[in-house]
């Protein structure tokens, strides 16, 4: 009898009188993942009396031990499974995932194997802590390896912490995270890590009385880097920071573009506007006076990105790693690329001089800022210079510099001309304008904060976002005309219940909120507006940010709330974000323009990349203001007893969240520590007050704090507060008793519209 191909139900003849041992021996072998009585009285066609025939045999094979299970499935003793559970332990050299099977059993099965694992074409990638299904294969080239089939548990198997060692052996392991238990190691499970180092380990699941006890996994190094405070986020957020050899491999074999489906684009003035300190430059600009007389006072803007989407194709290892990373992630002591630097600092940097591809779109304004029309191209570009934002805007204020001054009159100046025409569009359709400052570390060489600025906002930055914005439009109209599927950069607007907090917070302020009618970006600015330049505008600014929905990535199209537009996607920034990868695909693929098109598999896995990259961008951004609070927190650690003024940012149950406008981080004030009243919680009023004093704080608060402590490992201070409470606006809910567990206020991700990063 010819042999079934693997996994093939079998179609007998009725009733199957003949059914053997053998036969269904093999059936198990053949099908580990569909071995219970049901599968294999399915695959035989044994229906009504055959059952008993059925049960019988399985009976004396598990009696003879040849085979084992029965309550949900059977196995043949000794074999090897074809489908395991594994937890995800750690990376090796070259960045790959390694895991290890949740059970095993080494007396029959030999020694526990450790696989590389290789993560799914589409859905949800695993990270270092996560449990997953995966197809196991035992001999592949390298050594045992596993294809992820889907993450079972998101959970962290691994907590990260500074071990410190104890005399007879052993140690302790100090956190690194809030809310996370010191654990004791044991001699035994040590792993060679020494004093200060930095490690991973496993908790154990069973402890006893005092300590939870662990197990180191991997030594990470000495704590004392210059990059360790990064590093405790990378690996506590399960960041990927290391490129596997075999996309560093790729990376390196990429050679120049060619000329196919591309315009000779490179006589055309484009220029670079980045930081004075960008590695890599993936924009430029021009723009000149529209010549069309049906146009009078029109301008024509081109934007051109670099085009990664020549270098990263679907299904290539750059591809599937860029997917997993999401975006670059950047920390004041380095940047965390999503693409290997021979990318992204070298072939898709648009440097001054020097041929690059690029896909552009020329768009035509009215005088008044309004869209004409645009069109997509892909070309080959070459920058006519490289301008830091300071530069340029000395050159158009006549301030004396090395910009050329035929720079300033043929480029510069239209490109001023031009950004002042979309500045009226701009006022007209009036996006969300929160005045929220960006604070940025400037570290010593030891990798220490030397201080905290606010980077001036200038004309220059505010021109590149304005045309990065509508060159954003213009690729989401583009796609949807061309009814093809893509990312958006969606942001909902607010919900009803975060507008009714809202609504009655601004109550007390005796700031109306309309009820009726949908609400636009333009009331809020009007509320700002209201309280601009008094004691309530930071305040203010603040509660109207945390109303609002968070800004993510998706395949529907809901419109962008905080820029108030119909229809957005981020193109501008292939390098750092995947977004805007897969846009550019989506272009190429839609207007025809030769190689580096959409795949099938990237339109059906769209709303799977679209979850992924949102989870990547969030995890990014937790990790970044988890690293500033631990610098700040190392950096204030000699300043024990120092007084600081503050600003309250955040009210809880538990106590109030001050941070120090000088340095960007917050500590915590405990609602114990606030002197002999007892305090309610206003979650309305976002504030508490005295039950006798009918006194308290607020969020917004201008105040005098002392610093009592500060925990580097895990960037969290606490504060002695020094100024008194004061007489508050009545409540505008009922009191709640300031009790419960502390929460980090608001989850806040900053600008709903994502402000664009650069260098």
């Amino acid at each position: 009898m010819a042999r079934r191909p693997k996994g093939e139900s079998r179609q007998p003849d009725k009733g199957r009188p003949d059914l053997t041992r053998e036969e269904v021996l093999r059936f198990i072998a053949e099908n580990p993942t569909r071995a219970t009585k049901r599968d294999i009285a399915k695959a035989f066609g044994i229906k009504g009396d055959m059952r008993a025939a059925l049960k019988d045999i399985l009976n004396d094979l598990q009696a003879e031990g040849l085979l084992e299970g029965g309550r949900k499935s059977y196995s043949t003793p000794g074999a090897r499974p074809a489908i395991g559970v594994l937890d995800v332990r750690s990376r090796d050299d070259e960045g790959g995932l390694l895991a290890d099977p949740v059970s095993w059993n080494e007396d029959e099965l030999g020694e526990t194997p450790r696989f590389r694992l290789r993560q799914p074409s589409s859905g949800p990638a695993a990270g270092v802590g996560d449990r997953v299904l995966a197809h196991l294969d035992y001999d592949a080239d390298g050594g045992p390896s596993a294809r992820v089939i889907r993450v079972l548990d998101r959970r962290k198997a691994l907590a990260l912490g500074v071990f410190r060692s104890r005399r007879g052996g052993g140690g302790r392991v100090e956190p690194v995270e809030r809310q996370q238990p010191e654990f004791m190691v044991a001699a035994d499970d040590v792993k060679g890590a020494r004093d200060g180092d930095l490690v991973e380990v496993e908790p154990h699941r069973v402890h006893k009385a005092g300590l939870p006890t662990a197990s180191v996994v991997d030594v990470l190094g000495a704590l004392g880097t210059e990059k360790a405070i990064s590093a405790i986020a990378l690996h506590a957020h399960g960041i990927p920071h290391v490129f596997p050899k075999a996309v560093m491999d790729e990376a390196e074999k990429a050679g120049a573009a060619d000329m196919d489906h591309r315009e000779d684009w490179r006589a055309l003035p484009l220029v670079t506007i980045d930081p004075r300190d960008a590695k890599d430059h993936d924009d430029a600009v021009h723009a000149v006076p529209d010549t069309d007389p049906a146009n009078p006072g029109g301008h024509v803007v081109t934007v051109a990105i670099a085009d990664v989407s020549w270098y990263v194709r679907p299904g290539t290892k750059l591809d599937a790693e860029a997917r997993l990373r999401g975006n670059s992630v950047y920390f004041p002591d380095r940047v965390v690329p999503m693409l290997p630097e021979r990318i992204s600092n070298d072939l898709c940097s648009l440097r001054e001089g020097v041929d690059r591809p690029a896909i552009a779109v020329r768009m035509v304004f009215r005088s008044d800022g309004g869209k004409v029309s645009h069109r997509f191209h892909r070309i080959m570009m070459r920058s006519h210079a490289k301008l830091a934002y300071e530069d340029a805007q000395a050159a158009i204020d006549g301030a004396p510099g090395d910009v050329p001054a035929e720079l300033v009159s043929t480029v510069l100046r239209p490109l001023w001309n031009a950004y002042a025409a979309l500045s009226d569009a701009r006022r007209r359709r009036q996006p969300l304008e929160l005045d929220l400052p960006e604070r940025k570390l400037k570290l010593r060489p030891d990798g220490k904060v030397d201080r905290v600025i606010v980077p001036e906002r200038l004309d220059a930055h505010r021109l590149i976002e304005e045309m990065m914005i509508q060159a954003n439009v213009a690729a989401a109209e583009t796609l949807e005309n061309a009814r093809q599927a893509l990312i958006y950069r969606g942001h909902d607007s607010p919900s009803l219940a975060r507008l009714e907090s809202l609504r009655e917070f601004l109550r007390s302020l005796e700031i109306p909120l309309a009820k009726s009618g949908a609400l636009r970006p333009s009331h809020f600015n009007e509320i700002l507006a209201q309280v601009r330049d008094t004691e309530h505008e930071s305040l203010v600014n603040e509660v109207v940010l945390r109303s609002q929905s968070q800004a993510a990535y998706t395949p529907e199209n809901i419109g962008h709330f905080g820029l108030n537009l119909m229809r957005y996607a981020h193109f501008t920034s292939p390098i750092r974000r995947y977004a805007d990868l897969i846009v550019h695909r989506a272009l190429v693929t839609a207007l025809g323009l030769g190689q580096g098109g959409l795949s099938r598999q990237d339109e059906e896995s769209l709303e799977a990349t679209a979850e992924e990259i949102s989870k990547a961008e969030r995890r990014a951004m937790a990790a970044e203001r988890d690293t500033v609070d631990r610098l700040i927190a190392h950096h204030l650690a000699d300043h024990l007893g120092d007084s600081f003024d503050g600003r309250i940012t955040g009210v809880t149950r538990a106590g109030l969240f001050v941070q120090l406008p000088t340095f960007g981080a917050d500590g915590f004030v405990p609602m114990g520590s606030l002197g002999n009243d007892y305090y309610h919680y206003d979650e309305t009023g976002h504030m508490i007050v005295g039950q006798r004093t009918q006194l308290g704080y607020r969020l917004g608060d201008a105040v005098e704090v002392r610093l009592v402590e500060a925990i580097p490992l895990a960037g969290s201070m606490r504060f002695q507060m020094l100024s008194e409470p004061r007489k508050l606006p009545g409540s505008t809910a009922s009191h709640h008793k300031a009790r419960g567990r502390m929460k980090r206020p608001g989850g806040r991700s900053g600008p709903p519209h994502g402000r664009r990063r650069r260098g």
